[in-house]
């Protein structure tokens, strides 16, 4: 059993200080809008992958007028604690530790607790940009094999200095720095080395992730049928029928090749898994597959984005430790048979977060520990 049994923060967005003890099973935060119920499954989600389900960067943790925040968490695994710790500082690099030792790099804490968030802003995930499909393919890997958070920021550093270098590049073709030019092939070569690895590890996450998908689906959209969705990874140009990252790799060099020209004139990268998207599609009732966000209703919206935090949760289930469930805010995005739905899936799950506005938003499936969140105090319930 893998659970968070205590959580201290110190500055992180609303909060000067705050305790909870927690336990396993379900526990609810409840309280109004803006009293900092939300902080603490954020908080809890941040130690497992560095990073907010909310904002972008890092600067809206720490609390107005500070310059760093600590999130501290006891995580117990098979009866074993440890206590992982993200300290967050304004303009430096963040740390982090593990039973008070320091790592030498802070997303050496990955893959120590796995978290999976339901939250009202997981209709992005179907109605939103290719971005948000990708950060959440990205997410899931890491938490999969912890190892890949190097990968992608490795490929992230690349598309930076490669997208400065093409502009310069640009310039070179108008008789400035040649110099440019010649360094753009080495460039190639490190963008498709690390994005072809990126690109074999994302589709074999699409391919896992597909049938859990149909599975989830008919769950929580009673009345729907499993083969009724469809997902499937997208590229930016036409891939070979293979994972093979080497394959891959001189698939990648030769478009950037082809595409040299246009890459210059326009002064950005145009390929590779930056470029990607993971186009999902429902059948419609004369069994044609739409693209789910273009056609489908909003409610059919909610369900297979909700079928796609729940892949997640059974695909990391079967294939390791069990994830801690954070359900933010989500039931008052429900209807009431979405809801009973939702919470018959996750109530067996061995530790369940929830937050709400109020106490009847938690659904009575899951029924437990219970906390009122009010004027930055977090109080249990008798």
């Amino acid at each position: 059993m893998v659970y968070v049994s205590h959580l201290a923060l110190h500055n992180f967005r609303s909060y000067e200080l705050v305790d909870v003890a927690l336990d396993a099973g379900v526990t609810a935060f409840v309280g109004r809008n803006g009293q900092g119920k939300t902080n603490l499954v954020e908080a809890i989600d941040y130690l497992s992958r560095l990073s907010s389900h909310r904002v972008a960067g890092d600067t809206p943790l720490v609390r107005a007028g500070c310059e760093q925040a600590i999130v501290r968490a006891a995580v117990v695994k098979d009866d074993r604690t440890a206590v992982l710790e993200a300290e967050i500082n304004v303009g430096k690099s963040n740390k982090a530790r593990i039973n008070k030792s320091t790592l030498p790099r802070a997303r050496d804490l990955l893959g120590l607790l796995r978290t999976v968030v339901f939250s009202p802003e997981d209709l992005s995930l179907v109605k939103g940009d290719p971005g948000d499909r990708r950060r959440f393919l990205d997410d899931l890997l890491v938490l999969r094999a912890p190892r890949l958070a190097g990968t992608v920021a490795d490929y992230e550093r690349i598309l930076r200095q490669r997208a400065t270098l093409l502009k310069t590049a640009g310039a070179a073709r108008r008789g400035a720095d040649e110099g440019a030019l010649a360094t753009l092939d080495v460039w190639d070569t490190h963008l498709a080395r690390v994005g072809a690895e990126l690109l074999a590890e994302r589709l074999a996450v699409v391919e896992a992730l597909a049938p859990r998908i149909g599975v989830a689906y008919e769950t929580v959209a009673r009345g729907a049928h499993r083969e009724a969705t469809g997902v499937s990874y997208k590229p930016s140009f036409e891939l070979p029928d293979t994972a093979d990252a080497e394959v891959l790799e001189k698939a990648i060099l030769e478009e950037l090749a082809r595409r040299r020209r246009d890459e210059l004139v326009r002064g950005v990268c145009l390929v590779g898994p930056h470029r990607d998207d993971v186009l999902l599609t429902l059948e419609d009732g004369a069994g044609v597959r739409l693209p789910v966000r273009d056609y489908a209703s909003h409610g059919e919206s909610w369900s297979f984005a909700l079928a796609l935090r729940l892949a997640s949760y059974d695909l990391l289930r079967e294939e390791g430790e069990e994830p801690v469930l954070i359900l933010d805010d989500v039931f008052a995005e429900l209807d009431a048979a979405r809801r009973r739905q939702l919470a018959e899936h996750v109530a067996q799950a061995e530790q369940v977060l929830v937050t709400a506005a109020v106490p009847d938003d938690v659904p009575d499936g899951l029924a437990g520990a219970r906390f009122t969140v009010a004027g930055g105090e977090v109080t249990r319930d008798a």
